[in-house]
């Protein structure tokens, strides 16, 4: 998976900087093709509006900076009853925002992530080519690519959960606090549409990507770690029947 083949993981992110780096090692699907995985790209954030929007180190109030690696988190996640009175909209969620360079945060994702990657004026991505670790599907047009959260918006505001008569999580969340999750590259993958749209905003309960689901079962329970966020019985029991064979 995307995040779990980079290197580096397990150590906090300095603040004010992310790093997407490049290495000859491939990335590998579990049953499916080899990758070879572009990370080279060293983006220093250049404004605050960067540094709101991307770093991995600004969350919100109490969260942890780094998340220890799954399965040891999913037993730690909590589980609770999907909070489905929690209005999701999309607009509440701000995203794609600058970065550095004229990039915006997909921008950014799709030059890391993809191979030999061209760009025109104000960092509009003209040629490449990217591998969709959903699917396998090799795409060449950046606008056939989806730039995916991989616990969805609308699961993160549905993760809150009651604790001591008090509700915390999401429904809590200011709009900053908000914009960093969507901004937050440590939660994002350039994956194909088609296998973006199937997905939605389903939990692996009710959806699985056809490769690597290993890697995708602990991308997920990495990032719901990182923001506390729960899980409700089905999820956490698809994820442990994945994480069990891996």
């Amino acid at each position: 998976m995307r995040r779990g083949a980079r290197p580096g993981d397990g150590a906090p992110r300095p603040c004010g900087e992310v790093r997407l780096e490049r290495s000859p090692l491939p990335r590998r699907f579990s049953g499916g093709p080899t990758v070879n995985a572009p990370r080279a790209i060293a983006v220093s954030l250049a404004t605050a509006a960067f540094a709101v929007s991307l770093t991995a180190c600004e969350l919100p109030a109490g969260l942890a900076e780094s998340a220890p690696a799954a399965p040891a988190d999913l037993a730690a996640l909590p589980i609770a009853t999907e909070d489905t009175g929690a209005h999701y909209d999309r607009d509440d969620w701000p995203h794609w925002s600058q970065v550095a360079d004229g990039c915006d945060t997909r921008e950014t994702v799709l030059r890391a992530e993809g191979r030999e990657v061209t760009t025109g004026g104000s960092c509009a991505i003209t040629g490449g080519e990217w591998t969709s670790v959903y699917d396998g599907q090799t795409i060449t047009s950046a606008r056939s690519l989806d730039v995916d959260h991989i616990v969805p918006l609308a699961e993160v505001q549905r993760s809150g959960r009651v604790e001591n008569g008090r509700r915390v999580g999401p429904r809590q969340w200011s709009r900053e606090d908000r914009r960093r999750y969507a901004n937050d590259p440590e939660v994002l993958v350039a994956v194909s549409a088609k296998s973006n749209r199937s997905k939605g905003d389903q939990d692996p309960a009710k959806w699985l990507p056809d490769l690597d689901r290993c890697g995708y079962a602990r991308d997920w329970v990495r990032v719901k770690a990182k923001y506390a966020l729960s899980a409700d019985q089905a999820e956490h029991d698809a994820l442990a029947s994945v994480l069990a064979v891996c």
